[in-house]
């Protein structure tokens, strides 16, 4: 089924957030790599391409947004505490801000520094600033903290998915993971 339900994420759902947790991974070894290599040919390739993960990871993102409101959201588990329930919503949203913030931040950087932004050199994207190395070595440190955030936010999302799979065993990871059913006991209720 392509479309959400109340009770399980539709094929596109799922399609999206696992395209964006593989980019991210992506990412993450890009942008490592790509501030360890010395200046050079190499360097500016593999940070060529973290760019155009990150705007494809924006677009991504806007896609799932829009998504999102157009269907149903599958229901937190009934045996979610309220405090389980507000960190629930909290990573979510978290997830989602750190998403639209880091590439923008990086977009912004790149923009401060002079270095041009394309989407695998199909589509050269405008500067969002001018020139101005202060705000270049702003946005260094605004987008390396948002980094290790989403990398912490990211480590409680997985985490909490483990949770759910192996100790509560409730189906709050199966039903984001396609051609897999209710666990049996849920297809009692």
């Amino acid at each position: 089924m392509l479309r959400n339900s109340r009770t399980r994420w539709g094929a596109l759902s799922q399609l999206l957030h696992w395209l964006t947790a593989a980019l991210i991974a992506a990412q993450i070894a890009l942008g490592l790599i790509g501030t360890s290599l010395p200046l050079g040919m190499s360097k500016l390739a593999t940070l060529a391409r973290h760019k155009s993960l990150g705007i494809t990871i924006l677009g991504l993102v806007i896609i799932r947004l829009a998504w999102r409101t157009a269907n149903p959201t599958p229901a937190l588990p009934t045996n979610l505490k309220r405090y389980e329930r507000a960190l629930a919503r909290a990573t979510h949203a978290g997830l989602y801000a750190l998403l639209i913030a880091l590439p923008l931040t990086g977009w912004i950087m790149s923009s401060a520094r002079g270095f041009p932004v394309s989407w695998f050199n199909l589509v050269q994207l405008p500067n969002l600033v001018g020139r101005s190395d202060a705000l270049y070595h702003v946005m260094v440190s605004v987008h390396v903290t948002l980094a290790v955030t989403l990398c912490v936010i990211l480590g409680l999302h997985i985490a909490a998915a483990i949770k759910h799979h192996f100790v509560l065993k409730d189906d709050t990871l199966r039903r984001m993971l396609p051609g897999t059913r209710p666990a049996p006991a849920a297809q009692k209720e």
